[in-house]
């Protein structure tokens, strides 16, 4: 299969052009810089150009094209936010109307933030709660919602009836590559900071990086699927049991508790906003487990277990 991803530059996509290359499929990667292992195509994000020519007789297109959330939501990087989101999505969609070949399938990143600050109930796609109105969730965690409803939208508005569209409900995706988020768990595991935070009873979202490549194969291959899909684990947990499993698969007893107020002050010195960790996420892949999906790696300590093995086959012990 021709597989065009744009963004595929960053962690994410480095997962997908690894792994779709690994299987013999033509991987193209549209983006405005950097090295990646496949054959990569300039854009600005935004503008029509010469890289359309690539999407005419491509089998797939995957877009995880947007400014990182790991920031300070100033303004200035707000709009960066949600404007990369939007104009990039809007793009994609107009060059795929202009295909005389469309691809078969357009798999557009979203966010499993879209869903609700929750504790008592899991959201499936059927009956989970959008967020942006739940009383005890601060006003500033409505951004995000507000980014995750524009990009999907923006792919909702666009025209193409030949080519099929999903919006990918993603929750964080778990790799051992350096500078990645599992990087970031273990580099605080390792100085005995991966402890409980503000209390540990939030939610936390995670997919193993290996079902993340297989959920989209699945969705590849499975025409009845579109519109939105919850890309997770169907096994969340506290925050605290999460750590404390990291910490177990990694080796060390010791993570060192940390207070709301100790998050926020962190989160302001390493230039990140607190929602990244004290948003409860519960979300679940109801529509993939009912089509049939099974997750090679469906609870946690497994899922760490591996990563720390693969973690420290390729970064080292520490």
């Amino acid at each position: 299969m021709k597989i065009v991803i744009f963004g595929g530059t960053g962690q994410i996509g480095g997962v997908l052009v690894k792994a779709f290359g690994a299987r013999g499929d033509d991987v193209v990667v549209v983006s405005r810089s950097g090295a990646t292992a496949a054959r990569r195509v300039a854009w600005d994000g935004r503008s029509l150009g010469p890289w359309v020519r690539e999407l005419d007789d491509a089998d797939v297109v995957v877009n995880l094209a947007g400014r990182s959330v790991n920031c300070r939501y100033t303004p200035a990087n707000r709009k960066a936010m949600f404007d990369s989101r939007v104009e990039s999505t809007r793009a994609v969609g107009a060059a795929i109307a202009e295909c005389a070949r469309p691809p078969r399938v357009w798999l557009q990143m979203s966010t499993a933030t879209i869903y609700s600050h929750r504790f008592d109930a899991a959201n499936d796609e059927a009956s989970g709660v959008l967020g942006g109105a739940e009383p005890d969730a601060p006003a500033a965690w409505k951004f995000s919602i507000e980014i995750a409803r524009a990009w999907e939208a923006e792919l909702l508005a666009a025209y193409t009836p030949r080519t099929r569209k999903v919006a990918l409900r993603s929750s964080v995706v778990l790799s051992p590559d350096r500078g990645g988020i599992f990087d970031v768990l273990v580099g605080l595991t390792r100085a005995g900071l991966g402890g409980t935070i503000a209390g540990g009873a939030q939610y936390v979202s995670w997919l193993h990086d290996r079902d993340f490549v297989r959920m989209l194969e699945f969705l590849i291959a499975h025409e009845e699927l579109d519109g939105a899909v919850n890309l997770a684990s169907p096994n969340p947990l506290p925050q605290r049991e999460f750590m404390a499993d990291l910490r177990a698969a990694w080796g060390t007893g010791l993570g060192l508790p940390a207070t709301r107020l100790m998050t926020e002050i962190g989160a302001f010195f390493l230039r990140t906003e607190s929602e990244l960790t004290l948003k409860s996420r519960r979300v679940v892949p109801g529509r993939l487990l009912d089509a049939g999906f099974q997750p090679a790696f469906p609870t946690w300590p497994e899922a760490a277990r591996d990563l720390v093995a693969r973690y420290r086959a390729t970064q080292g012990s520490g």
